[in-house]
Order: structure tokens, then C-alpha cells, then sequence
């Protein structure tokens, strides 16, 4: 018996080295000898081999395949329809495009990113699809397995197992039972690597109609944006997608731009056929719009339809109203206007155009809307008030709480808006009729000597200078009340939108300016009048303007000695006039200014031309 164990091992030994040898000769998957305890290490057989069997199965586009493939088909601008020229000269908008075509090239722009999608549950696996199990337990394996032509992977030391057809959800249990059948205490996962490749066709109005080649999980709209997207004459809304002879699904692209509505984007199949249609009608919305655009639309579709592609009205739009652009019989335009809601329901017609009209830019009437003033200043509540439409400054006073026990009624600032624009406009255009007025009388001026020369220039040198101080200047849009210093309430002047009322403190002081030796302001006594608060001063200069004093009024009106003048009366009329607190004098300079020499040189000019006068005269006569 002992020879027959011994012979009996000698064999098993024998044909365990003769199996080892032949699978190490022939470089078939081997599998590592250990210790009964370990776990089994199953070895994959060489990369090489599996590269080969993977080129001799369906290509599968991969992250850089597609951005190669985007480089290629990265296009120039789609050329301009024909609508499109037309909608754009009678809208007036040179940058009105087609709905799609930007958020398209978006798209295939993004196909260069890496696009890894997971994998659904029912998910079939087929030929071509690359597969990763791994196993641990009693058996150690990382594997990366090819389903093969006929429908199956191969897993070392198990063996062959159909997977075509399987739901990748159904994959673990499907492979665990096979393997089962050789390993026990093990567990399995079951992954998708690579998907395989397909080829599926684009016909039709396509940019690049013709075969594409798609990984496995690739819809419709991710194969039609492979080809280019739509043509400039293809439609966005009219896509179907055959198989066989089966129409499978029709797809509107306007639900995945507009609404992210994917639930007609099919899934693709091998050999799948997608077909673009020709471009259907088509309106323009442009105005007050979210998204202008040109847009194709529906049988039956609406004003309101077009509208809620547009993105609806913007906020300043007018809602009550659109302007509906028609072509009529034989192109010649016919423009409707629309009300709203009444005729949101209307049909729309190939090549109209709406416009939405913007709100905002137009000017009310003042009659008809609430005023917004602002009341600050000596009164109980200052603050913005928003006055009834027949309210007046009077109202917005008392709707503040009144004026407080300071409150000097008759200094009140009245500002408003379109008395500023109109100031604004009159004075720019005073300083436009001047300065030509300078100008001609500049151009026109002739210099007999040198030095008139040289004064001449001077002159206008220091003219622009003046000229461009008053350029500085802008208008208050201040509307003087003419209150007097006894008026209890202010006038009924009707408001308007944005004015401005403040009522200052009551001021104790009068101001004197100019040319006085010691300008500033004093104290305000009700006994004196002008003539004391200009001794208080120091009175005017040598070189002051004593005729042209005048009293600016804390009303706002002006009180002036050439108004107070006469033939026989010099010097400052306003001498004697009172004054109310808040008031300011100003005394002016001299502007004219010449010296006893410049005027003895003028009279005896004057005289020396009149004598010759005389002496021709004389000897005429003679």
C-alpha cells in the first residue's frame, strides 16, 4: 500500500507541474499558488490581448475623441435667413438672432468637458460594453472585462458568463451565481468602465446630416448637437426619432431650451435614425421683452405663446398694449396695436412681429398720477410724502405736521424738477448766444496800434475764462413764491412729482458782500435799513459800483438801485429801504475802470479831431 500512495502522489505531482507549464507556455490566466488559509489571487491575462480584442470591437468615443470631434465641426456663425434680414431692418434690432442658435453652440462647446453620466438601473449590457468586478473574500480579483461578440465575459478559474441583455442592476446577482459555482464565502461588484460605441444616423435638415458615432448612453439631443445642431433651415421643434420603421419619439428642442423639460429625449440604439425637419413659421418679439428673438412657432400657437417664449414683459413694459407688425399682400406692412389681455389669445401668422413698449420712458400726465415730494426743514414730520393727484404746497406743508414755532415761512425753497430742466435748458442756450455775440464782436474789432492789439487779446483771453466759470454753474430749478414777511401759509401751487419743499430757520442775520472794506454778516435790527448795514461795513470802496447795489431777498426776489434810479438820482437808491432778516446786499465793482489820464487823453483826441473839423469847414467856406 505504501508503494501504491507513493506512486499514486508522484502522478499528482507529475500533472500538476505539466499543467502549470502549459498554462505559463500558452499565457492563459494563471492563478497563485497559496496557503490554504489565504485567499485565491485570480490574475487577468495581458493588457495586450485586451486591447486587441477591444479594437476589434465597436469604437467608443471617449472625453478627447469629443473634443477633437468639437475642434472639427466648431463652425463659423450660421448664415442670416431671409426673415431674419427682414425682421431686423423693420424692428430696428441689427443683433436680432434665432432662438437656439447660441445656447446650441454653448452646447457643443461643453461636449469637450468630461462627460461621465451615471449608469441607469435598466441599463442593458451589450456587446462592446467594458465591465469591473471585483471579488474579495475567499477570492481576490480587480478584473476588467470586454463583453465579447457573443455576449459573454470571462472570468479566470469560473469561466464564461452571458451578460447581454442583463439589467445593470441585475448584474451582481447574474455573475455571483456563476462564480458561486466554483468559490464559496466571497463577495461581488459589478461595475460599467468603458461604454461601448454605436453608430446612429442624422438626416434630414441637420448641419451636418450623416452617421455619428455616440457612446451607449447618448440621447438625441446630445447626437443632434454631434452633428451640428439644426441647420439654418432646419427646425428646432420638428425632430423625430425612428427605429426601423417605428417613429420611437418626436422631440421639440423649445422644451429643453425654455423649460428643461428632457422627458422626450430618448435614450439611442444602435443604427436609430433622427430626423430634422424643415424650419417651421416664425415671429419676432423684440421691445420690452426678457429674450429678444426670432422664434418658431406652432400651428395655432398665440400672442401669449410668443410672449412666454420671449421670457414675458420686463418690468417697465406696458402691459396693456403691443404692436403687432403684419405682412400684408404684396409685403406691404401693416402695423396693428393690440390690447391686452384681450387679444393674448390671438393666432400668430409666419413672419409677424410684436413689439412690447416700454413704460418707463414715457411721460404722464401730471393730472393723472400721485405726486412725491419731499418736505424738510422747520416743520413737525420732515420726510418723502406721496400727495393726491389735486394736492398743493400748501398740502404737503400740512400733511408734515405744520411748521414749527422757528419756521420762517417767508424763506421757503420751492424746488422743482422741470423748472430746473427748463433753466438748464435757457441758460445753456444764453451762454451759446453770448459767447457767439463775443465771438463776432472779437472777429470784427479793429486794432490801430499795438497795444489795442494786445488788449484786444487780453480781452478774450479773460472772456473765456469768465465764459467757462459760468458753464460751471447749473441751475437750482428754485420757483420763487413771492411771499411777504407777513404771509401765514403758502400759496395753492399745485405739485408735482418730485418737488422739493424746505423751510429754513428763522435767520437773525443780514449779509453784506461785495466791494465793502469789511464784508460779512450782522446782526439783524429791525430800525435799520440798507444805508446802515453798508456803514456797518465800512461802506463801498473807491472802486465800487455804487448805482448797481442790490438786495437779494430771502424769498428769492431782488431788489436793485437801477430799478430805484433816475435821471436825477445817483449813487444807491436802496440807500433808505428796509431790509427782513435772511436778506443780503451786495455791492458790486466797477468794472469799466479808467484812470484821469486815460480820459484827458480821450477829450483831447476828441477836441484835436473836432478842431481839424472846424479849421476844413472854415476853409471850405473860404
Amino acid at each position: 500500500m505504501s508503494r501504491l500512495r507513493r506512486n499514486f502522489v508522484a502522478i499528482c505531482f507529475g500533472l500538476s507541474a505539466a499543467f502549470a507549464a502549459y498554462a505559463q507556455d500558452s499565457g492563459s490566466t494563471q492563478v497563485d499558488t497559496a496557503p490554504a488559509s489565504s485567499s485565491i489571487r485570480l490574475r487577468q491575462e495581458p493588457a495586450q490581448q485586451q486591447q486587441q480584442d477591444r479594437r476589434q470591437l465597436p469604437y467608443a468615443s471617449s472625453a478627447a475623441d469629443d473634443k477633437d470631434n468639437a475642434l472639427l465641426r466648431r463652425r463659423l456663425p450660421p448664415p442670416v435667413s431671409e426673415f431674419e434680414r427682414y425682421a431686423r431692418k423693420a424692428a430696428n434690432e441689427p443683433d436680432l438672432r434665432r432662438f437656439g442658435y447660441d445656447l446650441v453652440e454653448r452646447l457643443q462647446e461643453d461636449r469637450s468637458a468630461d462627460y461621465n453620466p451615471s449608469i441607469p438601473a435598466d441599463y442593458l449590457v451589450r456587446v462592446g460594453d467594458e465591465l469591473v468586478v471585483t471579488l474579495w473574500g475567499s477570492v481576490d480579483a480587480d478584473l476588467r472585462l470586454m463583453v465579447d461578440r457573443g455576449g459573454r465575459i470571462s472570468i479566470p478559474r469560473v469561466g464564461p458568463v452571458l451578460v447581454s441583455g442583463v439589467r445593470y442592476a441585475d448584474l451582481p446577482d447574474v455573475i455571483s451565481r456563476r462564480v458561486s459555482q466554483v468559490f464559496r464565502n466571497f463577495q461581488v461588484s459589478v461595475a460599467l468602465g468603458q461604454l461601448r460605441g454605436m453608430r446612429v444616423y442624422v438626416t434630414g435638415f441637420a448641419d451636418s446630416p450623416g452617421p455619428v458615432v455616440v457612446n451607449s448612453l447618448s440621447t438625441m439631443s446630445q447626437a443632434l448637437l454631434a452633428a451640428g445642431g439644426p441647420a439654418a433651415s432646419g427646425s428646432f421643434r420638428n425632430i423625430v426619432l425612428r427605429r426601423g420603421k417605428t417613429i420611437v419619439a418626436q422631440f421639440d428642442l423649445y422644451d429643453l431650451l425654455l423649460k428643461g423639460d428632457r422627458s422626450a429625449d430618448q435614450i439611442l440604439q444602435p443604427d436609430d435614425v433622427i430626423h430634422v425637419g424643415p424650419i417651421g413659421p416664425q415671429v419676432a418679439v423684440v421691445g420690452s421683452v426678457n429674450r429678444h428673438a426670432i422664434f418658431e412657432i406652432k400651428r395655432g400657437e398665440t400672442v401669449d405663446d410668443a410672449l412666454q417664449m420671449a421670457g414675458s414683459f420686463t418690468s417697465v413694459a406696458d402691459l396693456n398694449r403691443i404692436a403687432l407688425d403684419r405682412l400684408g399682400n404684396g409685403n406691404a406692412n401693416r402695423l396693428l396695436q393690440l390690447s391686452l389681455p384681450e387679444s393674448a389669445a390671438m393666432p400668430l401668422v409666419n413672419g409677424d412681429i410684436l413689439r412690447a413698449f416700454n413704460a418707463g420712458d414715457l411721460e404722464r400726465p401730471a393730472g393723472t398720477q400721485q405726486k412725491r415730494v419731499r418736505v424738510e426743514g422747520e416743520v413737525a414730520h420732515p420726510g418723502e410724502y406721496v400727495m393726491p393727484v389735486t394736492s398743493t404746497v400748501a398740502d404737503a406743508v400740512r400733511a408734515a405736521g405744520g411748521l414749527t414755532s422757528n419756521g420762517y415761512l417767508y424763506a421757503t425753497e420751492f424746488t422743482r424738477e422741470s423748472v430746473r430742466r427748463t433753466q438748464q435748458q435757457n441758460y445753456e442756450r444764453a451762454l451759446r448766444d453770448l459767447e457767439a455775440d463775443i465771438n463776432t464782436q472779437a472777429a470784427t474789432r479793429r486794432a490801430t496800434t499795438a497795444e489795442e492789439a494786445n488788449g484786444i487779446v487780453a480781452t478774450t483771453a479773460v472772456t473765456k475764462r469768465w465764459l467757462d466759470q459760468l458753464r460751471e454753474l447749473k441751475p437750482t430749478g428754485r420757483l420763487v413764491l413771492n411771499l411777504t414777511p407777513s404771509s401765514v401759509e403758502l400759496p395753492d401751487l399745485a405739485l408735482e412729482d418730485g418737488d422739493r419743499i424746505f423751510v429754513p430757520a428763522r435767520p437773525t442775520t443780514i449779509g453784506v458782500f461785495g466791494s465793502v472794506f469789511s464784508a460779512g454778516s450782522y446782526l439783524y435790527n429791525p430800525s435799520r435799513n440798507v444805508g446802515d448795514y453798508l456803514r456797518l461795513a465800512g461802506g463801498p470802496k473807491k472802486g465800487a459800483d455804487q448805482s448797481s447795489v442790490f438786495v437779494v431777498r430771502a424769498n428769492g426776489t431782488v431788489a436793485s438801485s437801477l430799478q430805484e434810479s433816475g435821471w436825477f438820482t445817483r449813487g444807491n437808491a436802496l440807500a433808505s429801504t428796509g431790509v427782513q432778516p435772511g436778506d443780503t446786499i451786495f455791492v458790486p465793482e466797477e468794472m469799466d475802470k479808467t484812470t484821469w489820464i486815460q480820459n484827458a487823453k480821450d477829450w483831447t483826441q476828441l477836441l484835436y479831431q473836432f478842431g481839424i473839423g472846424l479849421a476844413g469847414i472854415k476853409s471850405a467856406v473860404n
